[in-house]
């Protein structure tokens, strides 16, 4: 495969517009959808309870959901603990009103009607207020922005300014995606995706570097080299290694996926989306972004 060829000469700077155009139309679209209608926030942000319950017998998903609905509880979330069959789930309610012990009596009222008392067990009951729900809106923010700071210096230290803003920028473009999708698709924001999208970033730094120091590298070592031809040389240098990581990470996600129950299911999305993302904007954002800085410094010293 060409792709795998270091000596490969593909113009991908020269193709910038029109990915640049694509981007913007993906973020905007993105911040609209994550306005309107607007993050599904979960229980970590919204307030509300998680109860993780056994039953002894075997049980259905949609049996679980269709007790609880009868019983009263709207807007639940049913998730299946460990293998197959093992009949122990995670129950999500937006309730979080009253105590814990009056609510888990409540639930094991709504299962005793149905299946018989003695049948099921509730091993944890946690309940979240909305005033730490918010409190944890707030503070994800704030580890995003300090995350985004922190490698911004990292990068202006270790390269120059001229690099900094392009690799910040993506990891925007690779964090905002994510959450349109997830807003366009109703699957709720907790933690765990909190936790995916910090993931996403360091990921996509990583990438981002390593074209980078390369940038650097031919910069020094080829003093008169044209920058598009050296940012094209470095993007197909690269281009192997660039494939090569993000196709094993993007297949061990695919297992985690399909294969790792529901509890990591929405954490292996959102990472499979970034990992998209992340490879796509250190091509097509963060190297034609430190292409216009350089101009601009180059036309100041002229």
């Amino acid at each position: 495969m060409e792709f795998f060829n270091p000596h490969a000469n593909y113009d991908f700077i020269g193709k910038k517009n029109i990915f640049i155009g694509l981007s913007v139309i993906l973020v905007l679209g993105s911040l609209i959808a994550i306005f309107k209608p607007g993050l599904k926030f979960g229980i970590d942000f919204a307030g509300g309870t998680e109860v993780q319950i056994f039953f002894k017998d075997k049980i259905e998903t949609s049996e679980v959901r269709k007790i609880l609905a009868d019983g009263g509880f709207k807007d639940t979330s049913v998730q299946h603990l460990g293998v197959e069959g093992s009949g122990e789930y995670l129950i999500r309610l937006e309730q979080s009103s009253g105590s814990a012990v009056s609510l888990s009596n409540e639930i094991a009222n709504t299962f005793s009607k149905v299946k018989g008392e003695g049948s099921f067990e509730i091993k944890k009951i946690e309940m979240v207020g909305p005033r730490v729900g918010t409190d944890l809106k707030k503070r994800g923010a704030w580890a995003l922005f300090y995350s985004l700071l922190g490698i911004l210096i990292y990068v202006a230290l270790r390269f120059d300014y001229r690099f900094a803003p392009g690799g910040v920028i993506a990891l925007m473009h690779d964090s905002i995606i994510p959450l349109g999708v997830f807003a366009l698709l109703g699957r709720k924001f907790d933690l765990t995706i909190l936790a995916a999208i910090l993931t996403i970033i360091g990921y996509s730094i990583n990438d981002t570097i390593v074209l980078f120091d390369r940038i650097r590298e031919i910069m020094r070592t080829h003093p008169g080299m044209d920058i598009v031809a050296i940012i094209n040389k470095s993007i197909n240098e690269t281009m192997s290694r660039t494939i090569l990581t993000s196709l094993t990470v993007f297949i061990a996600l695919l297992a985690i996926y399909f294969f790792g129950g529901e509890v990591i299911h929405d954490f292996a999305f959102a990472m499979l989306i970034g990992v998209i993302c992340g490879t796509y904007s250190t091509i097509f954002i963060a190297s034609p972004i430190f292409l216009l800085l350089y101009y601009r410094s180059e036309k100041k010293k002229a």
